[in-house]
């Protein structure tokens, strides 16, 4: 680590097959070229895309940034990255915690984990002692695996794990991450299952060298001073307050969220499960990720996560619930059985359309453990809905279910949705921050207009910021300029807003083309027709039509021509080429 700021230079290779890990030590270009996180995770999946996730030729990404463990601020983000099993696409996942900064204190930018096991497995990183065990973890729920784990391992030590969802196969399968800090969609579980890997335990002691500490010491203190300014990062009804369920009420307010599988979007009962009714129930306690000052992650008094806006809004408000103990029980078990929460509860959603019958409290957790042990129910909303003869039912992009906005209350969010690599996910461009939250300039929720080169440079902005690793919600308020300084103080290079746009095009391009290897088109890039033909829940002032496809669809095209697609929506050859992807 000696010789290297920001970075370690070392990238370990992992292989479960002979229980060996061997280290490599990336060229100095490749780390220019993709920077690390995100997009260096992406570099190295490039050549086995095309894989199924039962190949243990597939390999699953475990990335730090330059920024990982450094004073910079939310400087605890790493990456989880694969294709995923759901969707078939490239899925990322951002994750806190203390896992990355622990990765990359025990000298590794990332790990590369293929083969599999002959048996159920743990890896156990320990600085540079490297170790491949066999474990009798396997069947064992996430809570009951981390809570042995951390009795039998230094208290500075950080885990992740999968539960009985993944090895059960369901293409729901999540992460969790130091409890709870997973936020790892598209089954990218059952990638770990393939691989017969139940675990991961990192502890590191050494240290992130960075290049000028009083630079990035005033680097810092700008980007904590805009965060400290942000209404909706650290005010009196932000997410540093409430947690990001502090969006709930805004979102209902606006008439787009989602009620009633995506049949509606206004839920008459919010006000019993919004921000303020949980904290009066709960009393949280605030949590956050290692280097972080936001601290947006609540914690109840009897020990559960809190769950975020829209695990809470998809249990509550679209699945016709209106009990918050319920949601937060169905919130705690997707924990503990390994389920990605927004998934599963859209599922439920897609189901309860179908049948027409709602939930009862035990009918909820029942149906959530049916979904953790296999058939229709663990192959997600689309799936399923293909399997009752209603395929319209699902609400999903690319076979991901859609978060907890509805796109007919934003049109920059509806093309967001048609457009990101991963399937149904905002959080690639986030066009809720201008056209809800108003940052950085508020733009007109209902039109396209301009939407197209808005979203391009915002998928470019937040690939970069994946791939520095900061957390995404702190450019609510800094930015890549703020950022640029940090990253220059921490390297010694010179990074500018224009390079690290850069990367961030690099990156999705590289996504792009993977996907489109692996069969995806303009077809895909798409909604699910009910937004084109039935209109939201108007009401309080506000009007929520249809969306015109014939508008969207211009709209699509223009993203293409911005992005510098094809008609079909992928790379032209002189977009590779620019961007050195050709070779």
């Amino acid at each position: 680590m000696d010789e290297f700021y920001g970075r370690t230079g070392m990238v370990l290779h992992i292989d479960l097959t002979t229980g060996t890990a061997t280290p490599e030590h990336p060229d100095e270009a490749v780390y220019g070229r993709y920077l690390g996180g995100r997009g260096l995770a992406g570099y190295y999946l490039h050549p086995f895309a095309d894989r199924e996730y039962t190949d243990p030729e597939l390999p699953l990404l475990i990335f730090t940034g330059p920024l990982t463990g450094t004073d910079s601020p939310t400087s605890g983000r790493g990456t989880i990255l694969s294709r995923s099993p759901l969707t078939g696409a490239v899925c990322d996942g951002s994750i806190g915690g203390g896992l990355p900064t622990r990765l990359k204190k025990a000298g590794y930018d990332g790990l590369v984990i293929t083969g599999r096991a002959e048996t159920p497995c743990g890896i156990e990183i320990d600085d540079h002692d490297v170790r491949v065990v066999e474990t009798s973890l396997w069947g064992t729920d996430s809570d009951a695996v981390l809570h042995g784990l951390e009795r039998q391992l230094p208290e500075d030590t950080s885990l992740a794990c999968i539960g009985p969802a993944a090895e059960n196969g369901s293409l729901l399968g999540s992460v969790a991450v130091d409890h709870r800090h997973g936020g790892v969609r598209g089954g990218l579980g059952l990638v770990w299952a393939a691989k017969n890997l139940k675990y991961l335990t990192v502890r590191g002691s050494g240290e992130v060298r960075v290049h000028d500490p009083a630079a990035l010491a005033e680097a810092r203190e700008a980007i904590v001073r805009l965060t400290m300014a942000s209404p909706v990062l650290m005010g009196g009804h932000g997410f540093s307050h409430w947690g990001t369920g502090a969006l709930f009420d805004l979102i209902n307010s606006r008439r787009m969220l989602p009620t009633d599988n995506f049949q509606k979007t206004f839920f008459e009962q919010g006000a019993a499960v919004n921000a303020a009714a949980l904290a009066e129930l709960y009393k949280p306690r605030d949590h956050g990720c290692l280097g972080c000052h936001i601290h947006c992650r609540k914690i109840a008094r009897d020990g559960r996560s809190l769950p975020g806006f829209e695990t809470m809004a998809h249990f509550t408000a679209n699945v016709g619930n209106a009990d918050p103990e319920s949601a937060m029980e169905a919130a705690d078990l997707c924990g503990k059985l390994g389920l990605d929460p927004i998934s599963a509860a859209s599922t439920l959603a897609c189901l309860r359309e179908i049948t027409g019958q709602d939930y009862t409290d035990k009918t909820l957790l029942s149906t959530l453990r049916a979904m953790a042990e296999g058939g229709d129910l663990a192959k997600g909303a689309l799936n399923l809905a293909q399997a009752c003869g209603r395929p319209e039912a699902a609400m999903t992009v690319k076979g991901l279910e859609l978060p907890a906005f509805d796109p007919r209350g934003g049109y920059g969010l509806a093309l967001a949705y048609a457009v990101s690599t991963r399937g149904g996910c905002h959080q690639h461009a986030y066009p809720i921050s201008h056209e809800v939250l108003r940052k950085p300039v508020a733009t007109d929720r209902f039109t396209f207009s301009g939407k197209a080169r808005i979203i391009k440079l915002a998928e470019d902005t937040i690939a970069a910021c994946d791939s520095m690793n900061a957390c995404r919600l702190i450019f609510l308020a800094a930015g890549l300029e703020e950022y640029a300084k940090a990253l220059t103080a921490v390297t010694g290079q010179d990074w500018s807003v224009q390079s690290l746009l850069e990367v961030g095009e690099r990156t999705t391009v590289n996504e792009r083309r993977m996907n489109a290897g692996n069969g995806f088109d303009a077809t895909d890039d798409d909604l699910p027709g009910r937004f084109f033909t039935e209109p939201g829940t108007s009401g309080g002032g506000v009007e929520i039509p249809p969306i015109d496809r014939e508008k969207f669809l211009q709209a699509r095209r223009n993203y293409y021509a911005v992005r510098g697609l094809d008609e079909n929506g992928a790379p032209t050859t002189e977009t590779l080429q620019r961007l050195g992807l050709d070779q």
